[in-house]
């Protein structure tokens, strides 16, 4: 399968493959990414099975910004597609299928007039599909109105359902939360800033830090928080307890020869030992994050359950009385692409319901603005579209980790490779984007909290520039921005 790249109705010889995966049914991506090339305008992509494929890669569209799109799935043929034509007809698709899942039958006469027209432009595109370099200039034009489209469209809807929502007092003061860094808890102005408009706190947990030799525990930090946050009246949500990705594992446990039996042992004894001891404060445990993606042990699909399993009943032995909560990142699933040892998250949850295991909620995790699988930036629709994929679990959602830059950790005119959102990042932006996605994930009945990644900016963070606050504790715009928003879900 190829796809030929124009750019203002030119053959483009330079071009960069971000985020490219390729993916077959229920957009799950084939494991075929290196297989993917660019050569003299166009991209070659070879796929191992003969069932139609899409393409997804980041995309620069003029007056929106630089985001990750998709075509349709397509058959093989000899003759090569044109991308610009197929990202439009993608993108077109997907307004079509989310106009007919809110059953947005009716809109506004300047909502119609806009579909009206990328329709025109899409038709005008197909027409001249003989003549490539008109069709991709059509097709561009195409895209940018039909992204402006999916926005308003997915904008109004959301607030419509965040209205009613509102009217039937169906938030809470927890429904927005933040991650807190431990190590600054201390800070008088830190703290400050964490009470004025927080009353849901994340308290990371990290068993590498904790049990730096084997049975010898460490719990002087986390006392210290849970002694200074126990004596708030929050909400607090604390984990997560189990993630196995080296940084989060004992080195004691990383750098040793440990059959599964032993794992799961150890890590049973973790877990029952830290809820235990801090049963009392803990309102939300998250109990085990990312395990669709973090395999470093390379457990099989059924050591991953049993291991899901043991965990979730050592909290729940230790604590009945809390929430326990088993966290998923990456919704996109991007990584399955060039990870064997890995799942679909909702493969994996899916699997985690069907086997009996005991939990209460589920987490997802979005973090968005890095050159890195799964961060690429994408449109307002696409993410309300893969809320709405976990409408069939049967657990509240909770929002645990957002995150998009400030702008602040790339050099003015940089290039930002994980996207940017209408224009290059920055405070505004960010605060725009933080009230839009609170919006439209609080339009959903079924997701109880939306907690930021960050509270205030440091040198650590996973996406730069994600806090609320700079590094010297001053409010960014995106503080300002969830505090309006939170006097406004709480009046009443």
């Amino acid at each position: 399968m190829q796809f030929q790249v124009f750019k203002d109705g030119k053959i483009l010889k330079d071009f960069t493959l971000t985020g490219a995966v390729l993916f077959g049914a229920d957009k799950v991506p084939f494991r075929s990414s290196k297989y993917i090339n660019f050569k003299d305008g166009v991209i070659d992509c070879k796929t191992r099975a003969y069932e139609p494929a899409g393409l997804s890669l980041l995309w620069p569209v003029d007056g929106f910004g630089e985001v990750l799109l998709s075509t349709t799935r397509l058959p093989e043929r000899d003759e090569p597609y044109i991308l610009n034509l197929e990202l439009a007809r993608g993108k077109l698709m997907e307004i079509t299928t989310k106009r007919e899942d809110w059953a947005i039958f009716e809109q506004t006469n300047h909502l119609d007039y806009e579909a009206k027209e990328v329709q025109s432009l899409f038709i005008e595109a197909l027409e001249n599909i003989g003549d490539p370099v008109r069709a991709s200039m059509v097709a561009d034009k195409c895209l940018g109105k039909a992204l402006l489209y999916a926005e308003q469209l997915t904008v109004r809807h959301a607030e419509m359902f965040f209205s009613a929502r509102m009217k039937n007092r169906g938030f809470a003061r927890s429904s927005l939360g933040c991650r807190i860094d431990p190590a600054r808890l201390d800070d008088k102005k830190y703290l400050k800033g964490m009470m004025e408009l927080f009353a849901h706190i994340g308290l990371p947990i990290n068993w590498a830090k904790i049990e730096r030799e084997k049975e010898i525990y460490d719990f002087a930090e986390l006392d210290r928080c849970m002694d200074i946050l126990g004596r708030k009246r929050l909400l607090i949500s604390a984990g997560p307890l189990l993630e196995f990705r080296p940084e989060c594992l004992p080195s004691w446990l990383v750098n040793g020869k440990y059959d599964f039996e032993t794992i799961r042992e150890a890590s049973y004894e973790f877990i029952s030992k830290v809820v235990t001891r801090y049963a009392k404060y803990v309102h939300i445990w998250k109990v085990i994050s990312g395990m669709n993606a973090n395999n470093h042990f390379k457990f099989s699909f059924e050591r991953i359950l049993e291991i899901t399993r043991t965990v979730c009943l050592a909290a729940r032995e230790a604590d009945s009385r809390s929430l326990k909560m088993i966290e998923v990142v990456f919704p996109w699933s991007e990584y399955y692409a060039s990870n064997t040892e890995t799942i679909p998250p909702l493969v994996y949850v899916e699997m985690v319901t069907q086997g009996g295991i005991n939990y209460d909620a589920l987490g997802v995790q979005i973090l968005f603005g890095k050159d890195e699988p799964g961060m690429h930036i994408r449109d307002m629709m696409q993410i309300s579209a893969m809320l709405d994929k976990f409408i069939a679990v049967p657990k509240p959602l909770h929002i645990t980790s957002l995150a998009v830059p400030d702008g602040s950790g790339s050099e003015q005119d940089a290039p930002q490779p994980g996207g940017t959102w209408h224009k290059n990042w920055d405070q505004t932006i960010q605060s725009k984007w933080i009230e839009t996605f609170c919006k439209v994930a609080f339009s959903k009945p079924y997701v109880n909290t939306v907690s930021c990644e960050s509270l205030a900016d440091n040198s650590d963070m996973i996406i730069a520039g994600a806090g609320l606050l700079t590094n010297e504790l001053k409010p960014k715009k995106s503080f300002m921005t969830l505090a309006k928003l939170q006097k406004q879900i709480l009046q009443k």
